[in-house]
Formats: structure tokens, sequence, C-alpha cells
């Protein structure tokens, strides 16, 4: 049995990256950018902030206004997210499981320390997290693997002993590249094969992870 199961937030626990892509897409209709599309937010998924930003001027050019959009954007969604935080279907029971048996439970996100105290307190889940690390705490964003390296050292266990759980492709090549098993939850977008062959397991929701991990 793993002693530690580490959570990806957006798109694993929180059914936020449909919320955010609907907010980008009205910003940049307003901006007069008709061509936003989803496969175009598909490439942020995972990402940190530069990551993602990125995607954006490298689609729009230099002259992309990126800051307005992120601001815009970000107020937009939590202004959403405080009305309501969707949680991923098997959220739940998933976390009570967890902690009826003891097994620690660590939140690894890109997003920053605000939003993850915020969100993680809206959607009534505070008392089954036993610690969080935020994109803003790390150096490296995924798919470095720091953030899920640290989340083991909070943890204060092994990476033979904790599992990812990850919606993103650049959350599976982090889990990948730090030596960590991880069971992916896809969100937007089906992992391409690359990825689905560093992955312990593929499931349709979190329902599935309960007997996953009693048979480990």
């Amino acid at each position: 049995m793993k002693k530690a199961v580490i959570f990806d937030m957006d798109g694993l626990m929180i059914d936020s990256e449909r919320v955010t892509y609907e907010e980008y897409k009205r910003k940049l209709d307003l901006l007069g950018y008709h061509d936003f599309t989803e496969d175009l937010y598909k490439q942020c998924l995972g990402k940190n902030k530069q990551g993602i930003c990125q995607v954006f001027l490298d689609h729009y050019g230099n002259d992309f206004p990126m800051q307005e959009v992120w601001d815009d954007v970000h107020i937009w969604i939590d202004e959403r997210l405080k009305q309501q935080v969707p949680k991923k279907k098997g959220l739940d029971v998933l976390l009570l499981w967890l902690k009826q048996h003891q097994i620690k439970t660590i939140v690894a996100t890109s997003s920053s320390r605000q939003r993850v105290d915020e969100i993680l307190k809206n959607a009534d889940i505070l008392p089954y997290i036993d610690d969080s690390i935020c994109g803003d705490e790390v150096t490296h964003g995924k798919p470095d693997p720091e953030i899920f390296l640290k989340a083991c050292e909070k943890a204060g266990v092994s990476i033979k002993d904790a599992i990812v759980l990850e919606d993103s492709e650049a959350g599976i090549e982090a889990a990948y590249r730090g030596g960590l098993d991880v069971i992916c939850i896809p969100d937007m977008k089906y992992p391409e094969h690359i990825y689905q062959v560093k992955t312990t397991a593929i499931f349709s929701s979190l329902d599935d992870v309960i007997d996953y991990l009693k048979n480990l």
C-alpha cells in the first residue's frame, strides 16, 4: 500500500479547466481574437504561468496583450470559483477513504498558493488534505519533476511510497522523470501514446482509484 497520494488540482480534483477555457475564450473574443480553440488551450494544460503565456505569444505574436488577458481571465475565473467549486466525480469518496486508511494526501499544483488555499477551502476539502505545494514555491514547473519530489519531502515519504494522480501530459512527464508512479485521469485531453506508456494506469474517473490502491 502506498503511504501518500499526490494530487494535481486543476482538471484532476477540480473541474476548472473547462471554466478556464471559457473565460479565455470570452476575453479573446472581446479583443477580436476569434480563433481561440480547445486545441490551442490544451497546449496550456499542466503548465505554469510562464509556459501558458508562451503558448499565447507563440501563436499570436509578441504584440499580444498577454498581461491584460492573464489578469482579466484569472479575475473572472476566481469570481466563478468563489460562487461554486466544481469537484471531479469521485473526489470526496476518495479523500475520505484515504483519510480513513491514514494515507497522506498532498496537492501539487502549478497554481499559486493564494489561489490553491482559496479553492480547497471553498471546495470543503481542506480537512482531508495534509499538505500542498504550489507553483510559486518551486523553481521549475512541470514537466520538471521538482514539484513532485518536493511533495514527497513534505509528506516525509520516499518516491516509491507515493503515487501521483494527474490529468495532463506535462504532469505525467514530471512524475515519470521523478521516478514516481502516476495514474492519469484525463480531463479535456486524452494523453498521447508516448505519455500513456509512462503511466501505471489510466482511468476514466477518480472512482477507480480506490480499487487500484487496494490491490497494490
